[in-house]
């Protein structure tokens, strides 16, 4: 007799190559894995709502999107990269549009900019990388999401991170506050680069 196995075994996608070409195939995994376990809610990062637009184009309707923006001044002074029309679009589809701090990568990143000077937020960023940018930007905009509120910590959740554009990675996350940053918990790895 054959005992129950104490484990289980989730399929998970492997890209050959970070990027944007990874998109649709990210999108199709997250589609799937959200109906097998129920969840409705997913987070994508955008900068100029493409992913976003993509995103619902490839969801079930009733699936919640929070799109999360880079802020303001990233590339440079007072400019954000997500057009007003672009917000609105997203908006009018019915998404959450989220623009705000980095978690990783906010005052500490003024600290730095300013004494040179690595902080304990950017330090952690460089250690997700380890895993591939799209997991470091998957973790970020989870605890971005709460701190927002737009996303319940006691509620898994998926999020889908990129390497610059498009989307190459997505986690199925417990999401925490950045406050409590160390209560988030990564359940799943739908997809990621092998060689990020």
């Amino acid at each position: 007799m054959i005992a129950s196995p104490s484990f289980s075994e989730i399929p998970c996608r492997y890209f050959p190559k970070h990027g944007p070409a990874n998109t649709g195939a990210v999108l199709e995994a997250v589609a799937r894995r959200a109906k097998e376990l129920s969840i409705d809610r997913v987070i994508v990062a955008t900068c100029s709502g493409r992913t976003a637009f993509e995103a619902r184009k490839s969801f079930d309707p009733s699936l919640k999107i929070i799109a999360v923006t880079h802020v303001t001044g990233f590339d440079e002074p007072n400019v954000q990269e997500l057009s007003k029309e672009d917000r609105r679009a997203l908006q009018a589809q019915g998404m959450e549009v989220l623009t705000c701090a980095h978690a990783f990568g906010g005052v500490g990143r003024g600290v730095r900019n300013k004494v040179g000077a690595y902080q304990v937020d950017e330090i952690m960023a460089y250690t997700l990388r380890i895993f591939g940018q799209g997991t470091k930007v998957a973790v970020e905009i989870a605890l971005m999401a709460a701190d927002a509120g737009l996303v319940r910590t006691g509620e898994d959740v998926i999020s889908i991170g990129g390497s610059g554009k498009g989307a190459d990675t997505a986690l199925v996350l417990r999401p925490a506050t950045s406050s409590h940053l160390f209560d988030l918990r990564v359940r799943e790895v739908i997809c990621k680069p092998e060689n990020p």
